[in-house]
C-alpha cells in the first residue's frame, strides 16, 4: 500500500493572473508555506515537479525534495507566457475547443488526454513499486525455556525446528509532491476513473494537501485540506 500527498505550491502572480508562466512563489506565500511547514504529513519520500514555482514552495516547507520531471505541469506550447484572457481575446476558437475537448491542442502542447496518462503513469509506478522496503521488526527478549524433562530409559526424544515467527506486517509507504494544481487534478482524474472533462471543474488551492491511498488495484482519496498555518 502507498499514499501520496499532493502539496499544491503557494501562490504567484502568475497563478493570480491565469497567466501560462512560470515564477517563484512570492513573498506572501512564501511566508504562508514556512508557516505550515510544521504541518506536512509524516513521508518517507519528498517529491517536486521541475518548476520554479513547486521548488521554491519546497524548499519554504523545508522539504528536501527530488526533482521528478514527470510530474511537471501541463505543456501549453506557444500559449506560455501569456494570460488565459489574452489567448481567449485573440483566438477564442481555440480556448473553446481546448475547454471542451480533452484531445484538443490548439498550443501545440500536450493534450488533457496526455497528461493524465503521464501523471496515472507516474501514480501506477508508485503503487507498484514505491522503493520503501517494510521496516525491520523488532524481536522480543525470550526469557530462556525450560529444561525438557528427562527420558525414560530407552526413550529417544527428536526435537523439531522452532516455530517460524509470523511475518512482518507491511507498512505503506508514504510519500509526498509538491506539484502544480493541473496535476493534481489529473491526478484525480485517473485515481478516480472520472470523465476527462471533469478536470476542469475540480478546483484546487495553493498550499492544500490531497491524498491518494492506492492498494489492491484501486486509489481511495482524501479530498483535500489547506495546511495549517497556510490561511491569509
Amino acid at each position: 500500500m502507498v499514499r501520496i500527498t499532493l502539496v499544491a505550491p503557494a501562490v504567484n502572480a502568475a497563478l493570480r493572473q491565469v497567466r501560462f508562466d512560470d515564477a517563484a512563489p512570492d513573498a506572501a506565500g512564501l511566508r504562508r508555506a514556512a508557516a505550515a511547514a510544521t504541518a506536512l504529513p509524516h513521508h518517507d519520500m519528498a517529491f517536486t515537479a521541475p518548476s520554479e514555482r513547486c521548488r521554491g514552495t519546497a524548499t519554504a516547507l523545508g522539504l528536501d525534495a527530488a526533482v521528478a520531471p514527470e510530474l511537471g505541469d501541463l505543456d501549453v506550447g506557444r500559449w506560455r507566457g501569456r494570460s488565459l484572457d489574452e489567448v481567449g481575446q485573440e483566438a477564442p476558437e481555440e480556448v473553446a475547443a481546448w475547454l471542451s475537448d480533452p484531445a484538443a491542442a490548439p498550443h501545440g502542447g500536450e493534450t488533457l488526454l496526455e497528461l493524465v496518462e503521464r501523471i496515472g503513469a507516474w501514480l501506477e509506478t508508485r503503487r507498484e513499486d514505491p522503493a520503501q522496503p517494510a521496516p525491520a521488526r523488532a524481536t522480543r527478549r525470550e526469557s530462556p525455556a525450560p529444561a525438557a524433562p528427562p527420558t525414560s530409559a530407552g526413550e529417544i526424544r527428536r526435537e523439531g525446528p522452532p516455530p517460524a515467527a509470523p511475518p512482518a506486517p507491511a507498512r505503506a509507504a508514504r510519500l509526498l509532491a509538491v506539484v502544480e494544481p493541473a496535476v493534481v487534478r489529473a491526478a484525480l482524474v485517473h485515481a478516480l476513473g472520472l470523465p476527462a472533462p471533469t478536470f476542469w471543474r475540480l478546483d484546487v488551492a495553493p498550499l492544500t494537501a490531497t491524498e491518494l491511498s492506492g492498494r489492491a488495484g484501486r486509489w481511495n482519496l482524501r479530498c483535500g485540506h489547506p495546511l495549517a498555518g497556510s490561511a491569509p
